[in-house]
């Protein structure tokens, strides 16, 4: 083993040890009202993935042993590499510098599911569908509306793209968050009675009323949806806890699963170290799953600025999707006609 893996087996194996065990010393800093801080930018970025892998079975954390050796196989790929990203049918798109793909502060869960407890996504209810999309112009057998974050179903229109490439709603932006290739930034403010969580990706701001309980306020009109639904916080000990209906059933409800329309999603914000909040959601849905299910995601405190991603002022791509689809159906015509 080389210095340079040394050195990164030993970062990795502190921020185990340290992921493992709660500091029960750590004093939550608070705002000037009482509440906990959560205030500032925090990078949700993780290389752990969503669902688990079946041979971990219910079995949450790495060991030791296994850390090293994933350590060490990421470290000598790592140095064979010429930091080229491959992505299907896209030439010399990214490389690794623009890419966040691994937590900050290291991680060594299984998976970031941890409900059920076998770390997987519950089965789809009966009648619920998946919508998958391609990067190419060939069309599925999906119909509009597209409700997955990338890809699509089609060239014919915009209607046919992903959401995130008509700069609608973010791939990793949800709700809830979801760590991806890049910008897994978020920005919290607060103030006595409401909390705004604002995501780099599409810069979506949620503006969030914080009530004395549960179920606070009135719910909002059965027909009014959002397409970052309506959050309701409130708070349980130290623990900011947002409740959010009424989706607008325009998004998936994970994935590329269902529809968000019967979503009920809950997410917790707990501060668990000076650099640290613990990001738990549980998705409920009982059209789309079988079973709800709940996942982690450690977020870490960033040292800089969230500055507007201004999607729509350099959506190029979408335009030219188009166009490209519009030459090749030329293309074809011509040649038949020559035929």
């Amino acid at each position: 083993m080389n210095k340079v893996s040394s050195l990164i087996l030993l970062a990795f194996t502190c921020s185990f040890s340290l992921s493992g065990f709660a500091d029960d010393n750590y004093v939550i800093p608070r705002t000037e009202w009482g509440q906990p801080d959560l205030r500032g930018v925090w990078n949700f970025s993780s290389n752990v993935p969503m669902q688990r892998p079946a041979r971990f079975g219910e079995r949450q954390f790495l060991t030791t042993e296994e850390i090293a050796e994933a350590t060490v196989k990421r470290a000598e790929a790592d140095a064979n590499s010429d930091g080229a990203l491959p992505i299907e049918g896209v030439d010399g798109s990214y490389n690794d510098f623009w890419i966040e793909n691994a937590g900050i502060g290291g991680n060594a869960r299984t998976s970031h599911i941890v409900y059920p407890l076998d770390g997987r996504v519950p089965e789809l209810a009966e009648g619920a569908t998946t919508q998958r999309g391609n990067y190419g112009s060939a069309t599925t057998d999906a119909s509009r509306p597209v409700r997955i974050a990338a890809g699509g179903i089609g060239t014919d229109g915009p209607e046919d793209r992903g959401l995130s490439e008509r700069c609608l709603v973010g791939f990793n932006a949800g709700p809830p968050f979801v760590p991806s290739l890049y910008n897994n930034n978020v920005q919290i403010f607060q103030s006595k009675d409401h909390a705004v969580i604002l995501t780099e990706m599409i810069h979506d701001a949620r503006i969030v009323p914080i009530f004395d309980s549960e179920g606070g306020g009135s719910a909002l009109d059965e027909q009014l949806r959002l397409w970052s639904g309506d959050s309701r916080g409130h708070w349980d000990g130290d623990t900011l806890v947002v409740v959010t209906r009424n989706f607008n059933n325009l998004t998936a409800s994970f994935g590329s699963a269902g529809t968000s329309r019967d979503k009920v999603l809950t997410e917790r914000f707990t501060r668990v170290g000076p650099y640290t909040v613990n990001y738990e959601f549980t998705v409920d849905d009982p059209t789309t799953y079988t079973d709800k299910f709940t996942a982690i995601v450690p977020m870490t405190k960033v040292a800089g600025l969230l500055y507007e991603y201004a999607c729509h002022e350099g959506n190029y791509g979408m335009v030219n999707i188009l166009r490209g689809a519009r030459v090749l159906e030329a293309m074809a015509a011509a040649e038949a006609e020559s035929q």
